[in-house]
């Protein structure tokens, strides 16, 4: 299949505002939908699509939907916010385990001098 992937779906092919806007407006104008979506390769009900979009929203109809797309810089700019915070998280756990390693250690500790002649088998009750 001609310009199928390996799933063996089409690719979607994106169009600029600008074409969209031409095509739109040559439907407009009365010229046939059928030789015009042949002529520009784009099928019929996408057509139809852009003009009831472009009748809607206008031309901020036909811009992409979903997500806008980042530049290279802003790419960086959000990753190096990512890696930041992830080096912050990884700071705070750290400490966390730290701190509870110390503690682990010292109930060890405590659990074994109770073991001890003449020692109590439990740690101090606690007085009420």
């Amino acid at each position: 299949m001609k310009g199928a992937n390996r799933s063996g779906r089409r690719k979607q092919r994106r169009h600029a505002v600008e074409f969209k806007v031409r095509v739109v407006q040559r439907m407009l104008a009365g010229e046939p939908v059928a030789p015009l979506s042949r002529e520009v390769k784009v099928k019929r009900e996408m057509l139809y699509r852009w003009r009831d979009a472009y009748r809607r929203e206008g031309v901020a109809g036909l811009r992409p939907q979903g997500r806008p797309r980042l530049k290279p810089e802003e790419k960086r700019s959000t990753a190096e916010a990512r890696i930041r915070e992830l080096e912050r998280k990884v700071g705070q756990q750290a400490l966390v385990i730290d701190f509870l390693q110390r503690a682990c250690k010292r109930v060890k500790a405590l659990r074994q001098a109770s073991k001890a002649s003449g020692a109590t088998a439990s740690m101090e009750r606690s007085r009420p």
